[in-house]
């Protein structure tokens, strides 16, 4: 087990978001959150990464606990959040980027990146403002691995790409989880969840109302309908 979420309770101001979250990830597997817009998605993975400092529970990584640490210790013990906004350096050019990620210690190196990314080598000297939305995406992705996760955090990686774009990232995902990296994904595609997932969670109202491994969640139609709205073709 590398992540064990226990009773996590979070807080935007007075607002309480996150009302007593609990979930596991395993060494190597895929795992979403799902949720409706304001469920709580997006803070679970801010207080993992200490972005959001919880209130109360417990959170464990790799069998130590990080709760309530400070973003930048989060990250180096191996916990790598690529949030929405994605943090990419525009003046800076792509592999740039990509070195500002890297720690003495990864064995991801530039070569492995371009790899999993040939955009990101053909656009390499290339300033990040001048990427597309997509290549962006690849950029913060690609960055994080320079860093040596254990744990790659993802919050809605494809939202608003084209779907050439959103085939590439699906399967560049599935090349950096074959690589043994566990990836914990916060996404509203459908579709691509299924792609990706060995199981999923759905939260509601901060709290975790539903946790199945793919083939389950596909068939199971009220679910998808009562707590997402939506059905998968």
């Amino acid at each position: 087990m590398i992540l064990d979420v226990a009773g996590v309770h979070s807080y935007y101001g007075k607002s309480h978001i996150l009302q007593g979250v609990s979930f596991q990830i395993g060494d190597g597997e895929l795992v979403t959150l799902l949720g409706r817009n304001g469920a709580g998605k997006s803070t679970t993975l801010k207080t993992v990464a200490g972005v959001v400092t919880p209130k109360a529970g417990s959170i464990t990584f790799m069998g130590k606990p990080v709760a309530g640490q400070p973003a930048h210790r989060i990250a180096a013990r191996g916990v790598c959040f690529v949030p929405e906004h994605r943090g990419i350096f525009k003046l800076l050019t792509v592999e740039e980027n990509l070195k500002l990620g890297a720690r003495r210690d990864s064995p991801w190196q530039l070569a492995d990146i371009y790899r999993i990314f040939p955009r990101l080598q053909e656009r390499r000297k290339n300033g990040g403002a001048q990427l597309s939305g997509g290549e962006q995406q690849m950029l913060a992705i690609g960055r994080a691995l320079m860093n040596h996760p254990r744990l790659l955090m993802l919050d809605e990686p494809v939202e608003g790409l084209a779907p050439v774009i959103v085939e590439e990232i699906v399967a560049q995902l599935k090349l950096i989880k074959q690589a043994g990296v566990a990836i914990l994904l916060v996404e509203q595609n459908l579709e691509v969840c299924t792609q990706l997932a060995d199981r999923h969670y759905i939260v509601e109202q901060g709290v975790i109302v539903y946790g199945a491994d793919n083939a389950t969640f596909l068939a199971d139609e009220v679910v998808k309908d009562r707590y997402l709205g939506v059905g998968v073709a």
